[in-house]
């Protein structure tokens, strides 16, 4: 069995770049993305409540959909939002659709959205 301990240290170690390309190897080998894991989870909650998830819905996830032919303006934002490096936030924008911002409230959640979108963005929040 490997020493979790030190697993843990070497995740930490990783920079975003690093961390987000073995998301990607992950996701690869296991044939399984982050993304579908919060999918399933989400409707799962909201049956468990006894509610539609939409009502009960308090924390939102701001998802980069596309560019729109502005990405400098586009990365320039994401910088701005996330507090990334360049190289990461041309990834992360080059790589849409992703996540900026995981768990946020409606008002920010919107927010986000309208900040990005006057840049040439496309976002959704779900």
């Amino acid at each position: 069995m490997a020493d979790i301990n030190a697993l843990v240290d070497q995740l930490s170690a990783l920079t975003v770049l690093e961390a987000a390309e073995l998301s990607k190897a992950l996701e690869e080998k296991w044939g399984v993305s982050a993304a579908a894991a919060v999918a399933v989870a989400a409707p799962a909650g909201g049956a468990a409540g006894g509610a539609p998830a939409e009502e009960a819905k308090d924390e939102f996830d701001v998802i980069l959909t596309g560019d729109g032919g502005k990405k400098i303006n586009v990365i320039k934002e994401v910088r701005a939002i996330t507090g990334l490096g360049l190289t990461e936030a041309k990834a992360l924008v080059e790589g849409a659709p992703k996540a900026i911002k995981e768990g946020v409230g409606k008002d920010e959640a919107e927010k986000l959205k309208k900040q990005l979108e006057e840049a040439g963005a496309t976002v959704e929040l779900k």
